[in-house]
């Protein structure tokens, strides 16, 4: 019900109609400020949609597949706020959408696995032998952290593939991908605790991540 009425009120807001409702409201005056493509919109709801049973990915084409249509398509609509239109923009945009997509599944894996879930792809714990259990126990044996070191390793090859566009990517883009900063943070702190998912360093904060994101911002990159 709560899709079927995100899917009615994006067609109303398209028609000039918008439910008076406050999150609609705010969304149909950003779709007539800086008209933003219907498109993107409805592939967030469609993705969700489609993912309402909450299983474990097949495969990490499925995991890239979901980051796409949904981290990917709201940094294509941020792009559009900051008025870019551009080609390299857009393929930098759709592989961090990529990395946030598996950074944010592999965040998440702790906590899912305390409530007995798994989302990881399947295909790469099997290839390693390791069950959906060996989450649920906290395992730190070397074939479950070969997991997240795979699954890691795919999110840090989009992370590069996105910085391999920077020099052709307009400056104005930059603000949008700024996220980079904190996907890159993760990935190198389970790297430094050798891919221990469930180690305690990883659910603490850091700090120095906003003084990081200034910087980054500063220095006209991302």
């Amino acid at each position: 019900m709560r899709m079927e009425f995100w899917k009615k009120t994006v067609d109303d807001i398209y028609c000039d109609n918008p439910p008076q409702q406050p999150v609609a409201l705010e969304l149909w005056k950003a779709v007539k400020r800086h008209n933003l493509t219907k498109r993107w919109l409805m592939k967030i709801i469609d993705e969700r949609e489609k993912n309402l049973d909450d299983r474990a990915y097949r495969n990490i084409q499925e995991l890239e597949n979901y980051a796409e249509n949904t981290q990917s398509s709201l940094l294509y609509l941020t792009l559009e706020i900051l008025g870019v239109k551009d080609l390299h923009a857009d393929h930098a945009a759709s592989h961090i959408g990529k990395a946030q997509g598996i950074v944010t599944c592999l965040r998440a894996t702790p906590y899912h696995g305390s409530r007995r879930r798994v989302f990881l792809p399947m295909d790469i714990c099997m290839l390693h032998g390791v069950s959906q259990e060996d989450f649920v126990r906290k395992s730190q044996d070397k074939n479950v952290r070969d997991v997240i070191y795979d699954v890691a390793g795919q999110a840090h090859l989009h992370l590069k593939h996105a910085r391999s566009f920077q020099k052709s990517v307009p400056v104005r883009a930059f603000p949008a991908f700024l996220q980079t900063v904190a996907l890159e943070d993760y990935l190198k702190k389970i790297q430094q605790v050798d891919f221990d998912i469930f180690h305690p360093s990883l659910q603490r904060k850091n700090t120095l991540l906003p003084l990081s994101l200034y910087i980054q911002s500063w220095r006209k990159g991302y």
